[in-house]
């Protein structure tokens, strides 16, 4: 059996698509492994929708509908936000048939919008001991990252036979270099990279490929790397200067501070009035597996 929420049915494909996408975050995070914290991501696509069905509900009920020339705007920002007519019914899978459905959805919108902005009203503006507190605790947020200066010497492995004497020929270079050798004479010899490449000057992370990043990054001024490979061939690497990163003064990053704890204490507020509505609504959910009722909220 689906979500039920105050008699709206929220069919399991829409639970699973949420469940998916919950899923997705925490994985592109590194926190989980395959399946360990499933039921515990299912609960908390129940909780969004449940969230997001009675705050629409709740919408639909105290605001009135919104005027067709209200509609006939929010529908023109929105195709410019997408590029024009033509880009948007492209991008989003659309065609102007389905406009009718569009323009619903889009006064629904503007009905949860008009609740959400009187939700929010009366909230204080945060106090500048406040922005100066969150700056202090979170000082790593408003700090640049860390940068490398390297300089390289590639070789480009084209022919599979070939690539054990060109990695024994980096090894070596580097020998050489070990011995003291100067990097930038044996690169304009060796690499087959152009001389204006030699020098990839600073980078931070996330700017050149992973491999090259995760040497290069490991090093210290001075050093040279082993002989490593990426997708595109053997490198020797050479880091010539580092940057640590310095946190950014608070006048600079003050109006982002206000923007930050201006949407946490709308998140709050929102979430104590979703939790009122909740006292009084009927929430169903039955497991599909055993058809064993999950929870009911009164």
């Amino acid at each position: 059996m689906p979500l039920v929420i105050n008699g709206q049915t929220i069919d399991d494909a829409v639970i699973d698509q949420e469940f998916s996408a919950i899923k997705a975050h925490y994985e592109s995070m590194g926190s989980i492994s395959c399946c360990e914290r499933d039921e515990e991501f299912r609960g908390y696509a129940r909780d969004n929708i449940a969230f997001r069905a009675l705050l629409t509900q709740e919408a639909q009920k105290s605001i009135p509908e919104p005027t067709e020339s209200d509609v006939d705007t929010a529908f023109a920002k929105l195709k410019e936000e997408h590029g024009g007519e033509e880009q948007f019914y492209a991008s989003m899978g659309l065609s102007p048939e389905q406009d009718d459905l569009i323009r619903k959805d889009l006064g629904l919108n503007l009905q949860v919008e008009t609740l959400r902005g009187n939700v929010f009203e009366g909230l204080p503006s945060p106090l500048d001991e406040e922005c100066r507190e969150y700056y202090a605790n979170n000082l790593e947020q408003f700090t640049d990252e860390d940068e490398v200066r390297a300089s390289h010497i590639f070789k480009s492995v084209r022919e599979v036979e070939k690539r054990e004497d060109i990695f024994k020929q980096l090894c070596h270079v580097r020998q050489q270099l070990a011995n003291g050798g100067d990097f930038v004479e044996f690169a304009k010899k060796h690499s087959d990279k152009p001389e204006a490449e030699i020098d990839l000057g600073f980078f931070k992370r996330g700017e050149l490929m992973d491999e090259f990043e995760i040497i290069t990054f490991s090093m210290s001024v001075g050093e040279v790397s082993p002989v490593f490979n990426t997708p595109h061939g053997f490198h020797l690497a050479k880091v010539t200067d580092r940057k640590v990163g310095k946190p950014k003064p608070f006048e600079e990053v003050e109006d982002l501070i206000r923007e930050e704890l201006v949407a946490q204490k709308q998140d709050e507020k929102l979430q104590q009035f979703v939790d009122e509505l909740k006292k009084i609504a009927q929430i169903e959910y039955v497991e599909p597996e055993d058809s064993f009722t999950d929870h009911s909220d009164h």
